[in-house]
């Protein structure tokens, strides 16, 4: 467990097992402990590296204001060279795909392989753009109760594994303000991101979930996959398969890295 200061906030971060290095980057609002589970199949034989992304939770931003996706991939790439280990393996699970995706293409030395678990992606389908549109829409004129109604109706991500659990009361506050920081600060830049068309050549997945065909992340990384000449592969569960089915998706994920590392 360490602290990490970068340009305009401080990290929150935490290193378990030992092995090759394999950043685990949450998605939206979520912090380290999205990954609490999943963390502890795959330490096995990894050195995981788990951390909160600026703004959220425990990783405290200096001032607020809109974080723009290379921001948040600069992050990780001042994580991965804290750590040590040399270039490393990358799942990016939803939002932390698409950081995943311009970490890769930012910082190419510092990626063994990065597997992009249904980044949304909203620049390839002009729905799912409006989709978003609709989310800070709301957001904006009526809140973060109502505009999260919208998001989970939008994305589809309602009653499956990947919507949130009520949390205790106690960490209510915590979460309310984890979902203020991400529809206010990271939502319109994670909708403005387009993906460069590099990363094509570089060691990199997209997955999409077994069981979430239809749904808006599971849409947006099949056309992703296409604009980038890319085949998407299955992974176990559904956006949040890796909490549903973390050992068979941790050796989808092995698989995965082993098809395109260097």
């Amino acid at each position: 467990m360490g602290t990490l200061k970068v340009d305009g906030a401080t990290l929150h971060y935490e290193v378990t097992g030992s092995g090759p290095v394999l950043l685990l980057i949450p998605g939206g609002p979520a912090d380290a402990h999205a990954f609490a589970g999943f963390a502890e199949v795959v330490a096995r034989d990894h050195a995981v590296v788990t951390y909160d992304p600026r703004g959220l939770s425990r990783s405290a931003v200096d001032a607020p204001g809109q974080v723009s996706v290379r921001t948040f991939a600069d992050d990780a790439a001042r994580l991965l060279d804290e750590v040590g280990g040399g270039p490393a393996y990358v799942l990016g699970s939803s939002g932390g795909g698409v950081v995943g995706l311009e970490l890769l293409a930012a910082h190419p030395d510092k990626v063994r392989a990065l597997v992009a678990h249904e980044p949304p992606a909203a620049g390839v389908l002009a729905d799912v753009d409006a989709g978003f549109t609709r989310i800070h829409g709301t957001y904006l004129a009526d809140g973060v109760g109502p505009a999260m109604g919208v998001f989970l109706n939008v994305t589809g991500l309602a009653g499956t594994s990947a919507r949130m659990p009520e949390p205790p009361p106690e960490a209510m506050a915590g979460m309310m303000r984890n979902l203020e920081f991400f529809l206010g600060s990271m939502m319109g830049p994670m909708q403005d991101f387009r993906v460069d068309e590099r990363v094509a050549a570089l060691p990199v997945v997209i997955a999409v979930g077994e069981e979430s065909e239809g749904q808006l992340a599971h849409r947006t990384a099949v056309a992703l996959a296409e604009s980038l000449s890319l085949k998407p592969v299955a992974f176990p569960g559904d956006h949040g398969g890796y909490t549903t089915h973390p050992e068979e998706f941790a050796r989808r994920l092995r698989e995965a890295f082993a098809s395109v590392e260097r």
